[in-house]
Formats: structure tokens, C-alpha cells, sequence
């Protein structure tokens, strides 16, 4: 194999398929970059970790067809420090890689491409595509919400409800749920599925362009995302994921409308004193249209004052700072409305207009219950 190509296209893309390859892997394949030629202009690079594969391919000069697997952390930290536009890589019979810029020459071993590992095919194709500025902040504000050590594994990932006018994302931890729903066209059956985290994780960042479309193609067991010129294929989540309609409460005693940003301020004021090593709730008391902050750990205490608009009961109720914070950042309109039922029923929080998004969070005990 012989290949010349620019350097720095080279490296930006390798850079973007190494994030699926895991630093210590159970195959020593799959620690390296499968690189492939196409025709005489284009080569095929793959990253692969069992549980995600990214796949791309770009332009390059195809001096020598042929392929090679070579180390990935090696690989891309030579491509960075390389000094001219274009590179050149040549690899002969034994598996021996010479990569020249410049005045550089390196030289690396290949792994025999031949035994790289099969990559997963996707079964029962349903295709769909979703505008890729929307989904991204559709993930944005729900993955945080995912559990990172819940016994099932089910729950380590969004899933996705998906009807004819519809798509929703949902996440939950046991703490907190986040939804978020946006309308969409789309015409076969409902579909649902669960996507890991670490997966759409990679799809933010492979998601540059706003404007464009990502294109989604489930199967039975795996699921594949075309997003900017990059090919994701990823594992699907098994098992049943908690009826999380069952999590709201059946009433509610108060409805607070609130500025979001100034409540957000008023949190981060407040949560001062709290820290990882000094954990405390912060206590709400929401009456007469003021809401009342406080926090109380071994550093001090700390209160603050806010106007809002309360219908109904008073309630006194203590939250997760974090958790809470974390669904107010997620909010994208200037007020929200949050749903109280009493002291220790979740609290509901939603867009005074729609249904766009949906947080809840289940409140903390706090010590004068």
C-alpha cells in the first residue's frame, strides 16, 4: 500500500475515528486504526472497541492499493507533529508501515489487516433521518440524566420513542428523569430503542454542521448513524426500561412559574458551601409568591431570596443542588413552571407554553422532616 495525502485532513479525521478505540483492548487489532484504499482516491479508516465502530472514508492519492492496521495512539500522535502539508504512507508485504513528511520518516508495524475483526451488520433496516441541530440538542439535554451505575444496563443509555409526528428522548438515573420531545416527520411503524451514552456522545461531537441531516438506521440489535461524512455503528441497549410514566406524581399542590435564569443564579449562590466533601440539599420553601433558598453544612450557611408566582399550597421541600441546576441549564425558554405536590413527591418541571421538555426530580429529606 502507498498512499499521499494532506496532512492535516489525515490527522482531523484520524483523530475523530481513535475516540472508538479504547486505550487497553482485549484484541491487540483493536488498538489500531484499520486503514483501507478505495478505488484510486480514497482510503477507509475504522475504529472499533466491540461496542462501537466509526467509519469514514476521504480523499487521498492511491499510489498502491492495499491496507493496514496500525496502532492508534502512535499513529495520530505522529500525524500531529508532523511538519509538512502532505504525508505519505507506505506499507510492504511484511506488514512494515514507512510514513515520510518532510524531512520526517517514521516506521511502524502494520498488524495483519486480514484478522481485524468483523464489524457488526445491521439486520432489519429501518431507515430515518432527523435534522442534525435538533437531535443534537435533543441529546444535549437529556444524557446527563442517564444512570452511570445502575444494576441495569438498560438504563445506561437515552432511549428514543419515536411515532409518526413525533420524537422523544428520554434519560433517568433513579434520582432525576429528563425529557425531551420535538416533532418530526416520519412515516413507518413507532419505533423504541435504547442508544448508549457513549454513543451519543460521539455523535455530538461528530455533529458539526447544524443545518444538515443525520441519517439513522436501526436493526434488531444495532443501530447506525451517518452524521458528516462519518458512519456510527453502535450496540442497541437490551432489556426493559422503567415505565417512566409511572414516575409522575398523580397530583400536584402548588405551580410555580419562575424566571429560569435568575432561580439558576440564586442555586449557584447558595450551593457555595456545598461541595462534594460537604454534601447538603438545599431547602426550598415556596409561599406567598417568594421562594426562600437555604443550604446549612460544616462550612456555614448560606440563603437567598427570589420572586416567583405560586399557585397554590406553601411547600417546603430539599433537592439535589446539581440535579437541579443540571435540568434548569437544560431548559431553553426564559421561564419554567415547576409542579409541586408536597415535601417529598417529585417536583415536575416544564415550559409554561407545550411540551417540549420535561425534568423531574425527586426531592431530598431534609432534616426537620
Amino acid at each position: 500500500m502507498k498512499i499521499i495525502c494532506d496532512t492535516n485532513s489525515f490527522t482531523n479525521t484520524c483523530l475523530n475515528v481513535q475516540r472508538s478505540i479504547p486505550a487497553k483492548a482485549v484484541l491487540p487489532h483493536l488498538e489500531g486504526i484499520l486503514i483501507e484504499t478505495q478505488g484510486d482516491s480514497s482510503v477507509k479508516l475504522t475504529g472499533f472497541d466491540l461496542d462501537i465502530a466509526i467509519i469514514t472514508a476521504f480523499n487521498v492519492r492511491v499510489v498502491e492499493p492495499g491496507a493496514a492496521v496500525l496502532n492508534a495512539k502512535t499513529f495520530c500522535d505522529i500525524l500531529r507533529h508532523l511538519p509538512d502539508s502532505t504525508v505519505t504512507i507506505t506499507c510492504n508485504e511484511k506488514n512494515i508501515c514507512t510514513i515520510t513528511s518532510g524531512e520526517v520518516e517514521y516506521t511502524l508495524i502494520s498488524l495483519n489487516p486480514a484478522e481485524y475483526p468483523e464489524l457488526p451488520t445491521i439486520t432489519e433496516e429501518i431507515p430515518f433521518r432527523i435534522n442534525s441541530g435538533i437531535l443534537k440538542d435533543m441529546i444535549k439535554r437529556t444524557v446527563f440524566a442517564v444512570s452511570a451505575d445502575d444494576g441495569k444496563t438498560v438504563h445506561r443509555g437515552v432511549k428514543f420513542e419515536l411515532t409518526s409526528d413525533e420524537i422523544k428522548l428520554i434519560a433517568l438515573d433513579g434520582y432525576r428523569l429528563a425529557i425531551r420531545t420535538e416533532f418530526t416527520e416520519y412515516n413507518g411503524e413507532a419505533l423504541n430503542f435504547v442508544v448508549p451514552a457513549k454513543t451519543l456522545y460521539e455523535i455530538i461531537k461528530l455533529a458539526e454542521d447544524d443545518e444538515g441531516f443525520i441519517e439513522i438506521v436501526k436493526g434488531r440489535r444495532h443501530i447506525m448513524f451517518n452524521v458528516n461524512g462519518y458512519c456510527l455503528v453502535s450496540k442497541l441497549l437490551e432489556g426493559e426500561f422503567l415505565d417512566y410514566r409511572t414516575a409522575f406524581p398523580k397530583g400536584k399542590n402548588a405551580v410555580v412559574r419562575v424566571n429560569t435564569k435568575k432561580l439558576m443564579d440564586s442555586i449557584e449562590r447558595t450551593s457555595i458551601i456545598i461541595t462534594e466533601k460537604v454534601k447538603s440539599p438545599i431547602r426550598c420553601i415556596f409561599e406567598e409568591d417568594e421562594l426562600k433558598l437555604s443550604a446549612v453544612t460544616a462550612l456555614g450557611s448560606a440563603s437567598d431570596k427570589l420572586s416567583v408566582s405560586i399557585d397554590g399550597e406553601r411547600t417546603e421541600i430539599g433537592f439535589n443542588n446539581r440535579f437541579l441546576l443540571d435540568a434548569l441549564r437544560s431548559c431553553d425558554t426564559d421561564e419554567v413552571l415547576i409542579d409541586l405536590n408536597g415535601s417529598f413527591s417529585p417536583a415536575v418541571i416544564t415550559p409554561p407554553e407545550g411540551e417540549s421538555f420535561l425534568y423531574l426530580i425527586l426531592p431530598v429529606r431534609i432534616k426537620n422532616d
